[in-house]
């Protein structure tokens, strides 16, 4: 996220500075790490804001700290581009905070109906962070294999730092699972999960609805043990302008993009946009209002909106392409195209 937003800025500067009511500004991104931790995230917002005297903010990454920073950042009108899943990030009485991510809610439905149906899955095993993160996703996907005619039937929490999962695989196995849901994990935990499964002898499905982090789960677990796995994709990366932002990306940082990074690309851009139209960088309520209307907004994903108002009570939810592709040989490749509405 943090590379993203210095990718957006970076270009901004070299045209010149960001041009909005007559007057050329400078982007800085400043940049604190929260450590994915609650009492973190505030510590380092109210810095942000009380004496770095940001306005707007991209992040938090966790469900955790977005929650526990809001009731600073809507107070002072600071707008918040976070990606935090859990529905409560969203509401008709947090009208700062936006999310330029699409989130389990939005595409375990459709992916997860096509992966039973394509796959023939019946019990679906999966082991979740004991956080709101974990918990909120555990019940979407539980949810949403209903739904799809099949069952997450063995569900196991842990704790965030945990390393070893040999003892709830195998008691995952003895209970005849034939697929692994990674969702709701970090990308170095997913991949210990599916090195250790493979080395116990899992051989069914292993499968990831969302959490786009393809490339960290292969450099963990290896090519071999990644193989055929299912995984959510928000983006296409053959999508013209796709590719280019990672090229820009691959270029600066001189390592591959994580599967976020564009949402958080754009959701800057389109927030640099709603500041030029609304005139202003300090007026927030006038930046706020402007992000809201921009519908076709032309991403490195493709064309952008938001949505959001039956499930949160307010269109602050990115509406946006997502794709389930299989990994082979280390690489995604795209199976199925999908929207809200179904996956093809």
């Amino acid at each position: 996220m943090k590379n993203a937003a210095e990718i957006a800025a970076d270009q901004v500067n070299e045209a010149g500075g960001l041009e909005v009511g007559g007057k050329k500004y400078r982007v800085e991104v400043v940049a604190y790490d929260d450590k994915y931790q609650a009492n973190e995230a505030v510590t380092v917002a109210n810095r942000l804001v009380f004496e770095d005297k940001v306005r707007y903010v991209i992040g938090p990454v966790g469900s955790a700290p977005v929650l526990a920073i809001q009731p600073m950042t809507e107070k002072n009108k600071v707008i918040v581009m976070t990606l935090g899943f859990t529905a409560k990030a969203l509401a008709a009485d947090k009208p700062f905070t936006f999310r330029p991510n699409v989130t389990t809610a939005e595409v375990s439905q459709p992916q997860i109906d096509w992966v039973v149906k394509s796959q023939g899955l019946r019990k679906v095993g999966a082991l979740f962070p004991n956080d709101e993160t974990g918990q909120q996703i555990a019940l979407d996907l539980e949810a949403a294999y209903k739904k799809a005619g099949a069952a997450l039937s063995v569900k196991e929490f842990f704790e965030r730092d945990r390393v070893d999962f040999v003892p709830v695989l195998t008691r995952m196995m003895a209970r005849g699972i034939d697929a692994i849901e990674l969702d709701g994990n970090s990308p170095t935990t997913a991949g210990l999960i599916v090195k250790q499964a493979r080395e116990l002898g899992f051989e069914g499905r292993i499968v990831r609805t969302g959490g786009p982090a393809t490339q960290e789960i292969v450099n963990v677990a290896g090519k071999a043990a990644t193989e055929g796995m299912l995984v959510h994709t928000p983006m296409d990366p053959e999508l013209p302008a796709t590719k280019a932002y990672a090229e820009r990306y691959a270029a600066k940082y001189k390592h591959s993009m994580n599967g976020f990074s564009p949402a958080f690309y754009d959701g800057t851009n389109m927030l640099f946009e709603a500041m030029r139209r609304a005139g202003t960088v300090e007026d927030t309520d006038r930046v706020r209002a402007e992000l809201e209307k921009l519908d076709g907004f032309e991403g490195s994903l493709g064309k952008l909106s938001w949505t959001g108002k039956a499930m949160y009570g307010i269109n602050h939810q990115l509406n946006a392409p997502f794709y389930v592709a299989e990994v082979k040989d280390g690489r995604e490749v795209i199976r199925a195209r999908c929207t809200v509405e179904g996956c093809r």
